[in-house]
């Protein structure tokens, strides 16, 4: 086993989405934090920094920004709640931006919905104050590492 996988199979034990978002360098680039969330999964922030902005007159993040987030949240909380051995594979990602990203922090929080042998369906929203007014929604089809 490689040292960097040796790595990310201790974050994945010791449960530190953290430690596995900080080994992502896009993720690591964007600022992604983890945060306990209210409930049963970890809460992802993307903190607003105006180098994200991609309409400046609203001014709004940039949509790939917000993927990113989603796309990461759904990444880490499979490979870390489903005991994956490396970063799962995204088969398919439908995104569906509900209204702009404003000028502040984007929340996402994920849900498995399913989860096969080979593959896991999850569901994870974004949202900025108010959680019951979503910013963006994503589902995600990925592909588990097989078993050994």
């Amino acid at each position: 086993m490689s040292a960097s996988a040796t790595t990310l199979a201790a974050l994945r034990e010791q449960r530190d989405y953290q430690g596995v978002i900080d080994r992502i360098p896009y993720t690591a680039h964007l600022g992604i934090r983890v945060e306990a969330g209210e409930g049963v999964g970890p809460l992802f922030v993307l903190p607003f920094r105006q180098d994200l902005v991609g309409n400046p007159r609203l001014p709004a993040i940039h949509g790939g920004a917000v993927a990113a987030l989603i796309e990461a949240a759904a990444l880490v909380v499979t490979l870390v709640d489903e005991a994956q051995s490396r970063l799962p594979k995204p088969i398919d990602f439908s995104l569906d931006y509900l209204r702009s990203a404003r000028a502040a922090p984007l929340y996402a929080a994920c849900q498995v919905l399913r989860q096969g042998r080979r593959v896991v369906a999850v569901r994870v929203d974004a949202w900025q104050d108010n959680r019951e007014h979503l910013t963006a929604s994503g589902r995600a089809h990925l592909l588990l590492a097989s078993a050994d």
